[in-house]
């Protein structure tokens, strides 16, 4: 019953949170509605009676009351809806947003890199559609809970034993209770299934890898895949149904018995003429009413129970999520005047055994081009995301100026970052948008845009783009323009131009989408960006590559080897080292001869 009273007091608060005027008018119309249920009951006593006495005229005004009291049955529920519609999908646009602040708002990743974190979520983004209509089922509950009262005390007055017939809706109600925990345990069972059939589904699917998957001839497999993935959530989802059906039918077959019972004891209490034919037609009327009553309450409940259910894992994602209170936050610096500082760090995702940075000290100083080499899996992309603050070190300190990053105020660090990641985002938008996402104080100002846009040599894709800026990109949602992965990197690079004053300036792996003089082009229009933020701001750039011909360049070169720094220098130095890097460095050099 826990989960129940969650999603009760959950949906109210939000309710009135968003507009408690509303909340008010759909739960007085829906309460007129209710009550006057049991109300023509009475009048229908009152009716019967009447009619068999031969008292006309007042068999006419029961007759008109019994009207009104239909009408007003039929009708207020669905004024009551006009109004708890709009609120309901309020809330659920609410709950979407909590959704996203969880995955999204807190200053580490690390909660994302946690299957148990992914399954729940994948849980809670199945069902937060589903609470739209739970709002009504609050407001149809509390109503059915009062008009379960007034029939009780009528139902009373005939029998005393009648009393005991609500009653009798209490098993079914703890058997819904079980039923629906038996489904809640099998979505959570197949919770992982599902995100994987998704997933296939996906990759058969998207522009992206269906080209790769064709050549491969990977369709079928994928699609196979797929189904056995979504079979195995079906079929653990459907034995749960079923288990949960008949629990239900057994709960209901209970109330069932004890309804034809009272029937029974009116029965037999008119044939031994203490009761009249009204009592008869008033018992036979609210017993309906009861049965009506049960059988709503406990799709309701069910419903209830997996709201409940759903702001129970969204509270648990909440928990995965938060992170310790620290101390207040700093601003981060105007200017970077000695660079940023490693002690010591090591750093492992969550859920592993094993190190991918370990005891990292190194000085990256202000002003510098930093490169970072070694081979994949050494160390390199995680050490950039310690540095954008998107991870903390399990152990270690990063200082940025001599404070630790973990005490500047996220937000502020975040925006002093400009990057352009190997995986950067594709985002089919109007090019306006997917360029300003940069800055969004940029995001109409077409003079900064075009800036941008041209300072990362981009002019050719703003040209092909049907009506310019506010063109669209990609075919996902409209005829947008395609463009190439070069194109697609030239817009994120205008993306990371737009950055105002930045302290931070990364490149990492930009020849994933471009040859080699694309890429020379690409550096040099990155290097020209970081000259200016090295003046304005003191910014350190700090790019990965795997072309030597373009790390030789940095001022400093730093040469990760299963997550350690194995060495650091100059491209000279490094050369005369005869080391690591001396090593792959001459074995490129031979690959191109």
């Amino acid at each position: 019953m826990t989960t129940l009273f969650t999603a009760v007091r959950t949906l109210l608060v939000l309710a009135h949170r968003l507009d408690r005027r509303r909340l008010h008018t759909a739960a007085l119309l829906l309460l007129v509605g209710l009550l006057a249920t049991p109300a023509m009951a009475l009048l229908l006593r009152e009716f019967t009676d009447s009619a068999l006495d031969g008292a006309v005229a007042t068999t006419a005004w029961l007759a008109v009351g019994v009207a009104v009291a239909l009408v007003l049955e039929l009708s207020m529920g669905h004024f009551a809806h006009l109004f708890y519609f709009e609120l309901g999908e309020q809330q659920e646009t609410a709950l979407h947003q909590q959704v996203l602040a969880v995955s999204n708002g807190t200053r580490g990743l690390e909660h994302l890199d946690s299957a148990e974190f992914a399954d729940t979520l994948t849980l809670v983004r199945e069902d937060v559609s589903r609470t739209r209509a739970s709002l009504e089922a609050v407001l149809q509950i509390c109503g059915l809970a009062l008009q379960a009262v007034i029939t009780t005390v009528i139902l009373a007055t005939v029998n005393p034993w009648l009393a005991l017939l609500p009653l009798a809706a209490v098993p079914p109600v703890l058997v819904a209770d079980r039923a629906q925990a038996v489904l809640d345990r099998a979505k959570e069972r197949s919770a992982e299934s599902t995100r994987l059939s998704r997933h296939l589904l996906a990759l058969a699917t998207s522009g992206h890898s269906v080209p790769e998957a064709r050549l491969a001839g990977a369709e079928g497999e994928l699609m196979r895949l797929q189904a056995a993935a979504w079979q195995r959530s079906t079929d653990l989802l459907r034995r749960a149904a079923l288990r949960a059906a008949a629990l239900r039918a057994g709960g209901q077959l209970l109330f069932a018995l004890a309804y034809g019972g009272g029937l029974w004891l009116v029965i037999r209490q008119a044939l031994d003429g203490a009761a009249g034919a009204g009592d008869i037609i008033l018992v036979i009327a609210l017993a309906v009413q009861v049965s009506v009553q049960v059988a709503s309450g406990l799709g309701l409940l069910a419903m209830l129970q997996g709201a409940g259910r759903t702001f129970e894992r969204l509270d648990r994602l909440r928990a995965m999520a938060a992170e310790e209170p620290g101390p207040a936050s700093r601003p981060a610096p105007d200017r970077l005047e000695q660079g940023i500082r490693l002690e010591n760090v090591s750093f492992r995702y969550p859920g592993s055994d094993r190190d991918v940075l370990a005891d990292v000290s190194l000085t990256l100083p202000a002003g510098a081009t930093v490169a970072l080499v070694g081979e994949n899996g050494a160390g390199k992309s995680t050490l950039v995301k310690l540095l954008c603050g998107m991870y903390r070190p399990t152990s270690g300190r990063i200082l940025v100026d001599g404070t630790d990053l973990n005490d500047l105020d996220p937000a502020q660090w975040s925006a002093r970052i400009a990057p352009l990641f190997q995986d950067f985002a594709r985002l089919e938008l109007p090019l306006r948008e997917n360029v300003g996402v940069g800055r969004l104080s940029a995001l109409h100002d077409d003079p900064a845009l075009r800036e941008a846009i041209a300072e990362a040599r981009a002019e050719r894709v703003l040209d092909r783009v049907p009506d310019g800026l506010d063109g669209l990109l990609g075919k996902g949602y409209g005829d947008g323009a395609e463009l190439s992965g070069g194109q697609w990197q030239l817009l994120g690079l205008a993306r990371c131009l737009l950055r105002e004053d930045p302290l931070l300036m990364l490149l990492d792996e930009p020849a994933s989408a471009l040859d080699a003089a694309a890429e020379h082009e690409l550096f040099q229009r990155f290097t020209d960006a970081a000259d200016r933020a090295r003046s304005d701001s003191g910014s350190l750039t700090l790019f990965i590559s795997h072309r030597f011909s373009t790390v030789r360049s940095a001022d400093l070169i730093v040469v990760l080897e299963n997550g350690t720094v194995h060495e650091h220098g100059s491209h000279d130095q490094l050369l005369a080292r005869r080391g690591l890097y001396a090593e792959l460095f001459e074995l490129q050099a031979r690959a191109y001869r």
